[in-house]
């Protein structure tokens, strides 16, 4: 039997949920509705999900809050997460990519965008189907293992970061824009905003530690992956 992705859906309008739930369904998705963070939580400790469809307002609990719950849990800080809300203003897509989101999605929104947006994120849960190793510095990666250290410590990244580091450090030294970085890591995945790239680059110098002084902000033309980064932080600007 084909494997059905499982989806966590966190949302409180159950007419909402149930709509949402028929549709991946229909859509070749396993979908779990849970009211609330309570009993999402409970669900998250019962199974973990392929993907989480998180509602932004969510009584008790914030869907945000929830999210950053998540991102700081090593058991769930890979599973990728699409923020569901009304809140479609700029500043509140940043404040949820910040919070761990992978994507964002406004509503109302169409069937047809939504399951585009689950299949995206869960292609991009694999992030390399060759099994290569490559290293950097003091920075390894092998993509057959998925596992990445520096200087001998093992470090853990999500899904998106994961990959955006495999692509940084296969074009080592080289500048990459937000566009090609796109184009790149998120592939076909339309709905993505360049800001998008700007956080996750955040989120892959904070996972990385020390070595995220390596990831460099080039001004005015992207980012690029180093060696010979500096031992002062100035370019991470």
């Amino acid at each position: 039997m084909k494997h059905q992705p499982r989806i966590l859906i966190v949302e409180d309008e159950p007419a909402i949920a149930e709509l949402i739930a028929i549709n991946l369904t229909h859509g070749g998705f396993l979908p779990v509705i849970a009211g609330d963070s309570v009993a999402a939580q409970r669900e998250l400790d019962a199974v973990l999900p392929d993907a989480i469809l998180l509602d932004w307002m969510l009584p008790g609990q914030s869907g945000l809050a929830l999210a950053r719950h998540l991102r700081k849990d090593a058991r769930t800080k890979a599973i990728p997460i699409l923020m569901l809300t009304a809140r479609g203003d700029e500043p509140d897509k940043v404040a949820g990519l910040d919070a761990g989101a992978d994507d964002y999605i406004t509503k109302p929104f169409s069937t047809q965008e939504l399951l585009a947006r689950i299949r995206a994120v869960l292609r991009r849960r694999a992030p390399e189907s060759v099994n290569d190793s490559v290293a950097v510095g003091e920075l390894l990666l092998d993509a057959g293992t998925h596992r990445i250290s520096y200087q001998g410590q093992e470090l853990k990244l999500g899904p998106t970061e994961f990959k955006l580091l495999h692509y940084l450090m296969k074009h080592a030294e080289r500048v990459h824009s937000r566009s090609t970085l796109l184009d790149k890591v998120w592939g076909d995945h339309v709905f993505i905003e360049e800001r998008t790239v700007d956080v996750h680059v955040k989120r892959l110098r904070e996972a990385l530690g020390a070595a995220g002084v390596m990831v460099e902000t080039v001004r005015g033309a992207g980012y690029r992956l180093t060696a010979q980064a500096p031992a002062l932080s100035a370019s991470r600007a």
